[in-house]
């Protein structure tokens, strides 16, 4: 190889550099913000889990983070023998069945305590969404057939690790065909952006785009297959968050919910970020 003139080279190190220096933006939307950035690449987190039972435990644990109940009147049922409510098809798709129960069960350990008239299914990641310095943007999307019957209660969303909030819910359906997209930045100081979808049951595609914009906060874009929904914003950083998919029932959804079957299929789950360097 011949040698290069330590001008040269230097040169053409000094054009990467200012290449790196590029400021990341979401390249799917012309609505999200050009900023100054310290250098940063995108990596992959989270792609295509649902090949198998092996991959699907190796990324994902069964339930909610904080055991088997929730809001609603469905209680959690899976475990790496127990897949009547959480399986696969061997295709790359997730299912997660809610079934009535004809029997007394109790109550929902989980507020407002709703008996339990359910067994459904839950998963959350096992990595964590975490914006900071050296993480600044994230994306996460995903494929999702979603039923939209009263009493059915399917969601895709981000919630608080250590605290709550932290929440955004990037598909919620509460039982018609409305999608909700929310933002939590307490209890009371929440930003909703709500979407009729055409046949939700059909495949549709939910998507954030997270990306740090000061010390404290974050902007999140929403979309619905590919087409931007709204911008919110959320003092977000430094608060690690769970990925979770679920189908709970009744509650915010209506009742009586459904006697037979209720199904929630996902597929192409992905999560990247930035990594500042």
């Amino acid at each position: 190889m011949k040698k290069m003139q330590p001008f040269v080279l230097s040169g053409i190190l000094a054009l990467l550099f200012i290449q790196c220096k590029k400021a990341i933006k979401d390249p799917a939307s012309p609505n999200t913000e050009q900023r100054t950035a310290t250098p940063e690449v995108f990596e992959t987190v989270i792609n295509n889990t649902f090949a198998s039972y092996a991959t699907l435990e190796q990324y994902w644990n069964y339930l909610y983070p904080w055991g088997s109940d929730h809001n609603g009147s469905a209680r959690m049922y899976a475990s790496p023998t127990d897949h009547n409510h959480v399986y696969l098809d061997g295709n790359g798709v997730l299912t997660i069945k809610a079934t009535r129960i004809n029997w007394n069960e109790g109550n929902s350990s989980s507020n407002p305590y709703l008996p339990i008239r359910y067994h459904s299914g839950a998963i959350n990641a096992k990595f964590h969404i975490l914006v900071n310095d050296q993480f600044p943007n994230y994306e996460v999307r995903g494929d999702f057939q979603a039923p939209s019957v009263r009493g059915s209660w399917p969601a895709f969303w981000l919630t608080g690790v250590n605290s709550w909030p932290p929440e955004s819910d990037i598909m919620e359906f509460k039982g018609n065909t409305n999608n909700w997209q929310n933002t939590f930045r307490t209890s009371s100081d929440v930003t909703s952006t709500i979407t009729n979808v055409s046949s939700p049951g059909s495949w549709h595609t939910y998507r954030v785009w997270i990306q740090k914009s000061s010390a404290t906060d974050v902007i999140i874009h929403y979309y619905i297959d590919g087409v931007w929904k709204a911008q919110h914003t959320g003092n977000f950083v430094g608060k690690p968050m769970y990925i979770i998919i679920n189908m709970q029932m009744e509650g915010s959804s209506g009742s009586p919910g459904p006697t037979t079957d209720t199904y929630l299929r996902a597929r192409n789950i992905y999560v990247g970020r930035t990594r500042a360097f």
